[in-house]
């Protein structure tokens, strides 16, 4: 009989694009585990969606000048897009900002209300007195008391990641204004989680100390020995679920209290849409409830959320937390703010046809139980090395030579090897470190089969038997041909696209994972292969030096203090620089070019002589405006004909936001012909 599980990943803040830090942390994972369970024949059920009430939203929306329902319309597709692109199979993707899920977080909240579970009570929190409203967490920026960093949330410090309140931070400022915020009374309601710290000891510490990540379980630990308190579940905020209270006006529920009730949200959905009872997906406590997250969401999931079922009553608690720690590319930390980050969707424009080499290299390098680095130069040897020239590799030799030696047929096996008599426990030692939540291991025992083959291919030689020993030539192949089946039937939870193309090729259907480990063969004799085409493709250094250009630009970028500036042109040396000679000058004539919109010829006395100079100026001033101007004058510009004027030098300008120019204005007193060194 099947076992019923309920897959959760974190539901993404819908105010820009995903990362591979995401992916790496918590949607690949949770993919793979679930196409796992999948292949066993379990009842499954993988739940996704956009987290659209954030402060992040808001934050984003007032940036753009935009409103938040237009910033979160945008990235809810884009992001359930590119999920789609790279094989994330959700069974349904929701959204929290639906008319469905207000009301059912409307309903949860009103349900722990009546129960008289939240304290009332009012509060001095932070408000800017120039916007005219309180400020939520992330609305208040200040120094880390821990790190000094001097641009830490009001929620938690993104450099030394300490979890944080508004009244630790240093010198604190409001984000909407830069001011100084003040402290004013309002009323919310808070759920007291301090009377809940020995379940929570009991039922994540004691209960789950054997089966759960270290990582998970050291932090829910140092939350419980520090002493929990009351956190309110309200906010001030006029975007979000609005807490459904005759005196709650201008109040919307906490983010981290609506979110994870969206998983319950999308299951009901999805139920509507397929005839299904959603009930035994959160009520049955014979479902495995599973949340996949990165570790910045642990607090909420291990205490705050089950804290809020445990008081709903109606739910099972979740069975596991595989939380995965971050991802930092080149060596350097994941950042949306400095723009360092490979953006999903980009990646799949980059490199269209290439979503399973993205997941296998970032579940090679998953962040299990320490923060992990991607590199592009990595990405592309382990493309090359191991996806073309292992995997891809012995496949297409296989395929290639039952082409040639058997037309396509997989030929008797009249002998047996001893080296292979044990391919039954590579899905077997697959599937136990996937449900262990061990997913580099897993790849690499797969990875491990693939290598099997090549070297079982290469100590055989069939390409040199079939000429001196042809009747040892048809065991070797069916041998083969057994190692590259079992590789299609466990590729699909890493490689889901290339697993389609190898079944495709071999002509299988997909086998039950459990099928997979009492066989004893993979592809019988006699059964026709169909016409074979490559799995992979090298990928040549021009695109990953792209890959790196495109960040080197943005860390240049993010160095420059103005960055609406354009960047610097080719160096030149000092040599170069001497020869250059500027000159203070004064503008004493000027008319406009005929027929020329933005040429003025110019009479400019440059302390060595007066000259003409023909410039492209008179878009942002008239004749009239120039006349007696001092200037800066390049005097050794070679002469050149503009619209037939000779013109013998250079003025120097530059341009203003608006798109007009400004004088390089030397003072008054300098006289006419004095270098500019």
């Amino acid at each position: 009989m099947s076992k019923r599980y309920t897959i959760t990943s974190a539901l993404p803040y819908a105010n820009g694009p995903i990362h591979i830090g995401h992916l790496a942390g918590v949607y690949i994972p949770a993919d793979i585990y679930a196409r796992y369970l999948r292949r066993k024949g379990e009842d499954v059920l993988f739940v996704g969606g956009s987290d659209e009430h954030g402060i992040p939203v808001t934050i984003r929306a007032k940036k753009e000048s935009t409103t938040a329902q237009a910033i979160v319309d945008r990235y809810h597709e884009q992001i359930k897009s590119t999920f789609e692109e790279l094989g994330i199979t959700f069974d349904i993707y929701d959204r929290t900002s639906s008319k469905h899920h207000h009301k059912n977080a409307a309903d949860f909240f009103m349900n722990l209300y009546e129960k008289g579970i939240f304290e009332e009570a009012v509060t001095e929190q932070y408000y800017d007195e120039e916007a005219g409203e309180f400020l939520a967490d992330r609305y208040i920026i200040g120094e880390c008391p821990n790190c000094g960093n001097p641009d830490a949330y009001g929620d938690q410090c993104e450099v030394c990641g300490t979890t944080l309140s508004p009244s630790e931070l240093i010198n604190p400022r409001s984000a909407l204004s830069g001011n100084k915020p003040v402290l004013r009374k309002t009323k919310n309601w808070s759920l007291p989680l301090d009377q809940y710290e020995d379940f929570l000891r009991a039922w994540a510490v004691e209960e789950h100390k054997g089966d759960w990540k270290s990582n998970v379980l050291g932090q829910v630990k140092s939350w419980l020995d520090d002493g929990l308190k009351p956190r309110a579940m309200t906010r001030d905020l006029d975007w979000g679920v609005q807490v459904p209270l005759d005196d709650a006006a201008g109040k919307v529920l906490y983010v981290w209290f609506d979110a994870p009730i969206g998983y319950i949200s999308a299951t009901q959905k999805w139920a509507e849409e397929n005839g299904k009872d959603w009930k035994p997906y959160w009520q049955d406590e014979s479902t495995e409830l599973i949340h996949f997250i990165g570790k910045d969401n642990i607090v909420f999931h291990c205490v705050i959320f089950p804290v809020m079922l445990k008081a709903h009553g109606d739910y099972i608690l979740p069975t596991n937390v595989p939380a995965n720690e971050f991802l930092n590319l080149e060596n350097d930390k994941i950042s949306t703010s400095r723009n360092h980050a490979v953006w999903a969707h980009e990646y799949v424009e980059d490199f269209p046809g290439k979503q399973d080499v993205l997941r296998f290299v970032l579940t090679a390098n998953m962040p299990e139980t320490k923060d992990n680095n991607f590199t592009w130069k990595d990405f592309q040897t382990k493309n090359n090395s191991e996806l073309v020239g292992i995997l891809g590799n012995f496949f297409n030799r296989v395929m290639v030579l039952t082409d040639k030696y058997y037309e396509g047929k997989v030929p008797e096996a009249s002998a047996t090897f001893e080296e292979l008599k044990d391919l039954h426990q590579f899905p077997k030692r697959i599937g136990v470190y996937l449900e262990k939540f061990e997913f580099r291991n897993a790849l690499a025992e797969f990875m491990n089969l693939a290598r099997l083959g090549n070297q079982f291919l290469q100590a055989q030689e069939p390409w040199k038997k079939i000429k001196t020993e042809p009747e040892k030539v048809p065991a070797i192949m069916n041998a083969a041909a057994q190692i590259v089946a079992l590789l299609a039937q466990t590729a699909e939870p890493f490689l889901p696209n290339a697993a389609d193309k190898m079944l495709s090729i071999l002509g299988l259907e997909k086998s039950n994972w459990n099928d997979l480990i009492t066989a004893d063969r993979y592809i019988h004799a006699g059964h026709q292969i169909n016409k074979s085409e490559l799995l992979f493709e090298k990928i040549e250094d021009e695109a990953i030096e792209n890959q790196l250009n495109k960040l080197k630009e943005t860390k240049l970028k993010n160095k420059m203090t103005n960055p609406n500036a354009k960047p610097e042109k080719e160096e030149c040396t000092f040599d170069d620089f001497q020869k250059i000679d500027m000159r203070v000058g004064t503008i004493l004539e000027a008319k406009k070019v005929e027929k020329a919109d933005k040429l003025l010829e110019l009479k400019v006395d440059t302390g060595i002589d007066v000259r003409t100079i023909v410039s492209g100026i008179a878009e942002s001033f008239s004749p009239e405006e120039v006349i007696g101007k001092k200037c800066t004058v390049l005097v050794n510009l070679a002469p050149r004909k503009i619209r037939g004027v000779e013109s013998q030098g250079m003025l120097l300008f530059t341009d203003k936001p608006d798109g007009k120019l400004t004088f390089v204005n030397p003072e008054d007193e300098v006289e006419n012909g004095s270098q500019i060194v």
